[in-house]
């Protein structure tokens, strides 16, 4: 952000998206205001689905609320950056079928973050209000994997937080213009795997944006791969 904003770029946080209105100059109005522009990129996360369906277009997009863990070292440093601990991710194991994967201690000093890459579907506006006695078949997974596999580890989460993922069918990003409306470009979809790529997906929205040639092959990203968009769309 630093570095949009010295490229003289404007940051409005805290604004509402309220209606977005498709035209040679676009129009977004929020809780604090009324903006035009000659090109919108459209990167709402969870909330995409809400916004391209008052624009004609129906995506597949399914919002899970995941639950991220941190578990306790039993012996402090064991699982540190500095130590033999190792990023990881497992796949194929019959009781977690999405795959668990696991990062040294770094955000949280002396916790392991471990994590299922899955979770249940919600709705954006409602994620935190999942009552704490509801149950949480994740976590019992995640206990079941760390009694095994990292004995290293207390077996119950020393802290727990949420996200959201936005899933597309083949868990594929969405990166491609409106098929209606190509001065409006929409980046969704990336199902838990966006924000590692970030740099190169900003780059693609920019060059569809200015309606460049990308920089790579975007079939495996159209909108147009999924059936049933296009009837709302045109």
């Amino acid at each position: 952000q630093e570095v949009f904003c010295r490229h003289g770029g404007t940051l409005r946080d805290g604004e509402k998206v309220l209606r977005i209105e498709p035209g040679a100059m676009v129009t977004v109005t929020t809780t604090a205001g009324v903006y035009k522009a000659p090109r919108l990129i459209i990167t709402a996360g969870a909330w995409t689905g809400a916004f391209v369906e008052q624009l004609g277009l129906r995506l597949p997009l399914q919002p899970l609320r995941i639950d991220v863990c941190y578990w306790r070292e039993k012996q402090p440093g064991s699982a540190s950056l500095g130590s033999v601990s190792p990023c990881f991710l497992t796949l194929g194991l019959s009781q977690a079928p999405h795959g668990i994967y696991g990062l040294p201690s770094i955000e949280y000093p002396g916790l392991m973050k471990v994590c299922h890459h899955h979770g249940s579907p919600t709705d954006p506006e409602k994620r935190d209000q999942t009552p704490s006695s509801a149950p949480r078949p994740d976590i019992a997974i995640l206990s079941s994997f760390i009694s095994s596999y990292l004995p290293g580890l207390e077996t119950q989460p020393a802290v727990m937080e949420t996200c959201l993922y936005t899933n597309t069918p083949d868990e594929d990003f969405i990166l491609d213009r409106h098929p209606k409306f190509s001065n409006i470009i929409i980046g969704a979809g990336f199902s838990g795997h966006g924000f590692k790529l970030a740099p190169v997906v900003g780059k693609l929205l920019c060059e569809l944006s200015l309606g460049e040639e990308p920089s790579y092959n975007m079939a495996h990203f159209a909108i147009t791969r999924f059936p049933g968009v296009l009837g709302a769309a045109l």
